[in-house]
C-alpha cells in the first residue's frame, strides 16, 4: 500500500519522514463492487486517494443518460476539487471492482498546504492536469470520430491497467460495454461496430471486461 501512495500527488512531494506522517493522518475504507464512495451533488469535504481496485467518475443527464469522465485505479487522486471550491460534488464515484481507498478530511489536509508549500503544489498540479484532460475530452468529440475516440481510450486504459504479454498488451478494464460507451462518449452499437472492426483488422482481441491490444501502433495512429 505504501507504493501505491508513494505515487499520489501529494505523497510524491514529501520526504520519507513527512510521507509516514500524512499517511498516520488519513483513514482506510473499503468500498463494495458497484457501491459509491460519493454522489453527484454531495458536499465534498475529503480528498480520497485509490491504493486497490478502480472507480468511475459519472455524471447523469436530467433525462437519466450517463457520462462517464474517467476510470481511476491506484495511486490515483479523487475529490480534490472541492479541497479548492468547496460545493457539491460534480461526480458520482462508484467502484467498479472492489476498492480500497484512504480519506483525508479538508482539516486535516490544511496545516499540511500551509507549512508544506509543494503540498499543495502537487495538488495544483494534479488538478491542472484534470483540467488538461478535460480540454482534450472536449477537443476528441468535437474533432474524433468515434471509431478514434475509441483507439485513444483503449489506448488510455492500457496505459493505466495494461500487463504486458507476449501475445499483446492485455488490459482489464472492468467496465461494461455500456460503460465503455459512456467512457467515449458515443452509442454502445457505435462504439461495439468500432471494436468489432478493430479485432477484425487484428488490432485488439476482446475479452469480457477486458481487451488485448495487439498492434497499439495501429490504434495510435487511428487515435489522432
Amino acid at each position: 500500500m505504501d507504493d501505491v501512495l508513494s505515487r499520489a500527488p501529494m505523497f510524491a512531494a514529501l520526504d520519507a519522514e513527512a510521507a509516514a506522517a500524512l499517511r498516520a493522518s488519513m483513514d482506510e475504507a473499503h468500498l463494495g463492487k458497484g457501491n459509491n464512495l460519493f454522489h453527484e451533488g454531495d458536499q465534498g469535504d475529503r480528498l480520497y486517494i485509490i491504493t486497490d481496485g478502480k472507480i468511475k467518475l459519472g455524471q447523469t443527464a436530467p433525462d437519466g443518460r450517463e457520462n462517464l469522465l474517467a476510470v481511476l485505479g491506484p495511486g490515483e487522486l479523487l475529490g480534490e476539487l472541492s479541497l479548492f471550491d468547496p460545493g457539491p460534488r460534480t461526480a458520482t464515484a462508484t467502484a467498479l471492482t472492489d476498492v480500497t481507498v484512504m480519506g483525508l478530511g479538508h482539516q486535516a489536509l490544511r496545516p499540511w498546504l500551509t507549512g508544506r508549500p509543494e503540498v499543495a503544489e502537487a495538488l495544483l498540479r494534479a488538478l491542472a492536469q484534470r483540467l488538461r484532460r478535460t480540454n482534450e475530452l472536449m477537443a476528441d468529440l468535437v474533432f474524433s470520430d468515434v471509431p478514434g475516440r475509441v483507439a485513444k481510450a483503449l489506448l488510455e486504459l492500457g496505459e493505466k491497467f495494461g500487463r504486458q504479454l507476449p501475445d499483446g498488451l492485455h488490459v482489464t478494464h472492468d467496465m461494461t460495454q455500456e460503460e465503455l460507451a459512456q467512457l467515449v462518449g458515443a452509442s454502445r452499437e457505435t462504439v461495439n461496430k468500432a471494436l468489432a472492426d478493430f479485432a477484425a483488422r487484428g488490432w485488439i482481441r476482446l475479452e469480457s471486461r477486458s481487451v488485448v491490444l495487439i498492434d497499439v501502433e495501429r490504434l495510435e495512429r487511428r487515435s489522432r
